[in-house]
């Protein structure tokens, strides 16, 4: 009884600050502010850098522990360190594996996650992910597996990421998620633009334009706004889909 009185307690205030307006604006200072010294890039998980901000780290946590799942896919390795923090938590479950896609997979970083001791959780292929070769590769390794967690954070332009939803999408199933990150590219404001977006990102081709095209479409996936709501820094507003069916 008290842990539900406690849960209980806990959705309340979750609901009360997702309807915080002041609070969440000041989040969102504070995350461009930090930004622009590329707070996210200061942080290291078992040695590697992970590049997320800690707040994601925690979110991220809660669900693999929830879910349990035989197998992470997460598009986009950079340095490794996402890779390294999914392998810790799959061996503190005691099952499954990561399979890291990325278009190149630099030498260097190959190494030290080769090196790493929690290398025998990892897998990784190079090339894009919304490749028809790669998506095959990755549908032999998912065969069969129960529970499928996927994180996207790869190329953030709206196509890709949209076309790694409708192609992601049909491994994960009820109860399970798929992660959006940088969906924030859409919510920055014009006087941190010019120095935080890179690429081809705008307001009107990013993460969270795809997202929300694809659940036009998708009834099997719903944003899981409590999640984002108890966060309140996360570069992936509206990027955690849960599926329902």
């Amino acid at each position: 009884m008290i842990e539900k009185e406690f849960e209980t307690r806990n959705k309340k205030f979750i609901k009360k600050m997702g309807k915080n307006k002041p609070l969440k604006k000041l989040s969102k200072k504070w995350m461009m502010e930090s930004s622009l010294d590329e707070y996210s890039y200061h942080f290291r998980w078992l040695g590697l850098p992970i590049i997320q901000f800690p707040q994601d780290i925690v979110g991220l946590q809660e669900i693999i522990w929830k879910i349990k799942p035989d197998l992470i896919i997460e598009t986009g390795i950079a340095r490794g360190g996402s890779l390294i923090f999914s392998a810790s938590m799959l061996q503190l479950i005691g099952k499954g594996n990561v399979l890291g896609i990325d278009i190149e997979i630099r030498k260097e970083n190959k190494e030290r996650i080769l090196k790493h001791p929690l290398y025998k959780r990892i897998k990784m292929i190079e090339g894009s992910s919304i490749d028809e070769n790669v998506i095959n590769k990755v549908n032999k390794i998912a065969k069969n597996k129960n529970r499928i967690l996927v994180i996207l954070d790869s190329n953030h332009s709206h196509d890709h990421v949209l076309a790694e939803l409708k192609a992601y999408s049909k491994l994960v199933k009820k109860g399970s998620y798929m992660i959006v990150f940088d969906t924030v590219i859409q919510d920055i404001p014009n006087k941190y633009s010019k120095k935080l977006l890179k690429g081809n990102w705008s307001k009107t081709d990013n993460p969270k334009t795809a997202v929300h095209e694809f659940l036009k479409k998708n009834k099997r996936f719903i944003i899981d706004k409590e999640l984002e709501n108890k966060l309140l820094i996360t570069v992936a507003p509206d990027g955690f889909l849960k599926c329902i069916t």
